[in-house]
């Protein structure tokens, strides 16, 4: 039997709401904080320090992510949004790109076989013969 005791109350911190609820609660919230915030901003009078402010660490308020000469800056991929229509186009031009290459990689190993046999004759009698009855 397991032991697990849930608190009901609605001013815990456990929350049972779907994921899109939480998601819908939390935008909610976010919007709230950010009109708010605009609020305090457009009470406070227009200064040149915030006019334009570009987004997240770029703003002066934020110091930009600190980077010791080679060492990444740790970030995390979150979405990756293509519309199928470009990835398609994509692929199809990436096997148009492969086709050349191909067709240059089997000269280059051609060549490269002629070679062997011209240094190596004894490479001729290691060939395998195929024949076809009655051709």
């Amino acid at each position: 039997m397991t032991d697990a005791n849930f608190a009901l109350t609605a001013d815990s911190d456990f929350d049972d709401l779907p994921r899109t609820l939480r998601r819908e609660r939390a935008l909610r919230d976010r919007e709230a904080r950010e009109r708010k915030a605009r609020e305090e901003r457009e009470r406070d009078g227009p200064s040149l320090d915030r006019l334009g402010e570009p987004p997240s660490y770029l703003a002066r308020s934020f110091p930009p992510p600190v980077a010791y000469g080679d060492d990444p800056i740790p970030a995390s991929v979150q979405r990756f949004d293509v519309p199928f229509v470009k990835l398609a186009a994509f692929f199809l031009k990436a096997v148009l790109a492969a086709i050349p290459a191909l067709i240059l990689l089997g000269v280059i190993l051609y060549f490269a076989g002629k070679g062997l046999e011209a240094y190596f004759p004894d490479l001729v009698r290691m060939k395998i013969l195929i024949s076809f009855p009655g051709g």
